[in-house]
């Protein structure tokens, strides 16, 4: 019996978590970054960075789901004739 490799879906529980969780940890981090006893430019220099980290995280996570999901063997070279 041969069985066919289907895509595998996240549950909503688990979606739901996965959200709540990052929701909870930037809105840790806002408040810690507010809290902070640091000139503005400390707090603003620190919120851009968690941003500038978060962005990277989401592309970096694309980029590996991409690699993961497309083919093993791409289907032309770049330099190709065609």
């Amino acid at each position: 019996m041969s069985e066919t490799p289907g895509k595998q879906q996240n549950t909503a529980a688990f979606y739901g978590q996965a959200v709540a969780s990052f929701a909870v940890a930037m809105a840790a981090t806002a408040v810690g970054i507010y809290q902070l006893s640091a000139d503005a430019w400390v707090r603003g220099f620190l919120a851009i960075a968690v941003l500038y980290l978060v962005t990277s995280s989401f592309t970096l996570a694309k980029v590996i789901r991409d690699r993961q999901e497309g083919p093993a063997v791409p289907s032309y070279t770049p330099f190709e004739k065609r």
